[in-house]
């Protein structure tokens, strides 16, 4: 058996209902592939101390992409920063004196990202940040608003990890349901997009499957199945 390495978003993937529940049969399916011997890697818009800790106790493997690829952990204090966070914080506050109803959202301090409510113009937003110079990303992960610096996205950030372990694209498997996953499919032989993803993400994807979330995920991997058992 050929050893496989899934990159896993967390929100709208192994979450349920909305509300950052785990949804515990799709991580005791993740947990299953660890002790198979391959590597399941969390890739999320939340902290990667956040994806770091869900490994921990999730039984996967202990590594974590956080911030859409700003922030890499491999350990409780060993990260890596690929973002800025001050140019981030720069954007914000050109947004703030421009359009209306702009808030940050409360979450687990972030090292390199601003994260925001989705309550404003997303367009306008980048409209305005185009007029004035700034080139950061402005992201919607469906869970918040994100800025993260130029060039930051899940796919270079994961780059990151795959040149750290030495990964071959071939042996990449990405899951997800957002915007801000299909830079991770772009680097990843095998992408799939879960039911509740846009058209425009699906589209992006190698395969899709019809139901949401968690029960998406079991629906993917019992899909992988008969060819994770030739590798």
């Amino acid at each position: 058996m050929k050893k496989k390495t899934f990159a896993v978003d967390i929100d709208g993937t192994i979450t349920e209902n909305g509300g950052g529940r785990i949804h515990l049969d799709a991580l005791d399916a993740l947990r299953r592939l660890t002790n198979m011997g391959h590597d399941v890697i969390f890739v999320t818009g939340r902290s990667s101390i956040e994806g770091f800790l869900l490994s921990v106790f999730g039984g996967t493997t202990k590594i974590a992409v956080g911030e859409n690829g700003g922030c890499l952990t491999f350990d409780s204090n060993e990260h890596v920063l690929l973002g800025n966070i001050d140019e981030c914080k720069n954007a914000l506050q050109v947004i703030q004196n421009n359009v209306e109803n702009v808030k940050e959202k409360p979450v687990f301090p972030r090292m390199t990202e601003v994260v925001l409510e989705r309550t404003f113009d997303l367009d306008l937003a980048r409209k305005i940040l185009s007029e004035n110079n700034l080139d950061v990303e402005l992201s919607d992960s469906q869970y918040a608003y994100h800025i993260n610096s130029p060039g930051i996205d899940k796919g270079r950030g994961f780059s990151e990890i795959m040149k750290k372990l030495s990964i071959l694209r071939d042996d990449v498997i990405a899951i997800g349901d957002s915007a801000t996953d299909i830079p991770l499919f772009k680097v990843a032989k095998t992408s799939i997009a879960l039911g509740n993803a846009s058209d425009a993400v699906k589209s992006e994807a190698t395969m899709s499957v019809s139901s949401n979330a968690g029960d998406g995920v079991l629906e993917a991997l019992d899909k992988l199945a008969p060819k994770l058992s030739e590798m």
